[in-house]
């Protein structure tokens, strides 16, 4: 295989980073960050500021700070989906909805990048226009376009309660 497996994933923060309703979220994102660093199959984290407990929040879109993205790059679909649904990441991700507004439009896209390549916000925010105009392509995809990838099937997004 000479491609690996990009993600970005953005989400609009019901508050500000420094407000006690997302404290629990902000508190536990080096937790997370460092565990996902450490599973197999992991290869690249856009990072931001290195301040401890900021996480990728700085990684904000155009001039709304409460708008963050999350962008990684994994060896294949597999190490990916571990880490999203097999460790403690899972319970944050079922909590979402406690420090996230809910998305009136697709806000997660995956793609292949070339070894080495470390893709930037502005390619992933690309492939996520892609993906929302387009629907799933071989350039710009969700989870069940992906033959290899199962575990969403059971644990992915429930419909906005």
């Amino acid at each position: 295989m000479n491609t690996h497996l990009a993600e970005l994933n953005i989400g609009r923060l019901l508050a500000p980073t420094d407000d006690p309703r997302v404290k629990d979220f902000m508190d536990n994102l080096d937790l997370i960050n460092g565990l996902g660093k450490r599973m197999p199959g992991f290869v690249w984290m856009m990072e931001g500021s290195g301040e401890p407990g900021a996480g990728n929040t700085d990684n904000n879109i155009g001039d709304d700070p409460q708008l963050v993205a999350n962008m990684t790059v994994w060896e294949d679909v597999q190490s990916l989906e571990r880490f999203v649904w097999r460790t403690i990441h899972r319970r944050f991700y079922e909590r979402r909805q406690e420090w996230f507004e809910v998305m009136g439009e697709m806000h997660f896209v995956m793609w292949r990048v070339p070894i080495g390549h470390q893709p930037t916000l502005e390619e992933g925010l690309a492939r996520l226009r892609m993906r929302r105009e387009q629907g799933d392509s071989d350039e710009a995809f969700g989870w069940s376009y992906l033959r290899d990838a199962n575990m969403h099937k059971t644990y992915a997004c429930s419909a906005a309660r």
